[in-house]
């Protein structure tokens, strides 16, 4: 009679373990029904607020990253025709007619600077004893390019900061929608007085949404903004090179 009853038992408590984990798992289905976007649009206002921030500051990058690396593969491009055009012709005047037609590079803004600082001094001086006009200040035509490469590097600049603004700010955005998220939760806990997967789950998935768009975010732009400082430095040591070159030229003939 003993074996009887143990086994009874055993058998009771087979029944409440099986009916224990069909209500957990209605619980896991009917807490987490739904993909994101349901998640998302039954989230609250603030987690919402949130995510088009989040998406704002995504799209702002992502369209700063495709018009800068348009604008220098160009520049690139156009660089080096300016280059190969300088090194070959016997004078600058002859530099200046293929400026207009090679604008986007940077080193057409330094060239021409140079070119009418050069021009200025030699219309002001008479000439050395042969007739060879002469500059007046060697260290004036310097100061010209170094003024030129400076504008052009802000123009290479603009914009790249944001970049860098998503990157730093976009995982402390998603971080306060996660700790929004989390208090979620524990509202919803502390309103039913469960703590079942229907009530915990909307507030847990809206605190991983907010993570994931602040980390989405800000994991692209920090790549391209090393990218792009990276290919703005080739650009910098170009114009230094440029520099340097005109400058050895207007040494030679002119001083």
């Amino acid at each position: 009679m003993a074996s009887v009853n143990s086994g009874g038992n055993v058998a009771t408590l087979d029944y409440f373990a099986i009916a224990l984990q069909a209500q957990v798992l209605a619980e896991a289905d009917s807490g987490l029904d739904g993909g994101v976007f349901e998640w998302i649009a039954q989230s609250s206002a603030l987690s919402k607020l949130v995510l088009l921030i989040l998406i704002a500051f995504s799209v702002l990058s992502w369209a700063i990253l495709l018009q800068k690396i348009w604008h220098f593969r160009i520049s690139e491009s156009q660089t080096s025709s300016f280059l190969e055009v300088f090194r070959r012709s016997k004078k600058f005047s002859e530099v200046q007619s293929v400026c207009q037609s090679l604008s986007r590079s940077p080193l057409v803004g330094v060239f021409q600077a140079g070119y009418a600082e050069l021009n200025a001094q030699l219309r002001q001086v008479d000439g050395d004893e042969q007739g060879r006009p002469m500059l007046r200040s060697f260290d004036a035509l310097d100061r010209a390019l170094i003024r030129a490469s400076a504008t052009e590097a802000n123009k290479l600049e603009h914009r790249v900061h944001l970049l860098a603004t998503t990157a730093s700010i976009t995982p402390f955005i998603g971080l306060f929608g996660t700790v929004m998220g989390i208090v979620s939760a524990f509202q919803g806990i502390a309103g039913t007085g469960s703590t079942n997967l229907t009530v915990v789950a909307p507030g847990i998935a809206e605190a991983l949404i907010a993570t994931a768009a602040g980390l989405a975010a800000a994991i692209p732009a920090v790549y391209f903004y090393n990218h792009l400082t990276n290919r703005v430095k080739l650009f910098l040591s170009a114009m230094d090179d440029f520099s340097l070159e005109f400058l050895s030229i207007a040494e030679r003939n002119f001083t």
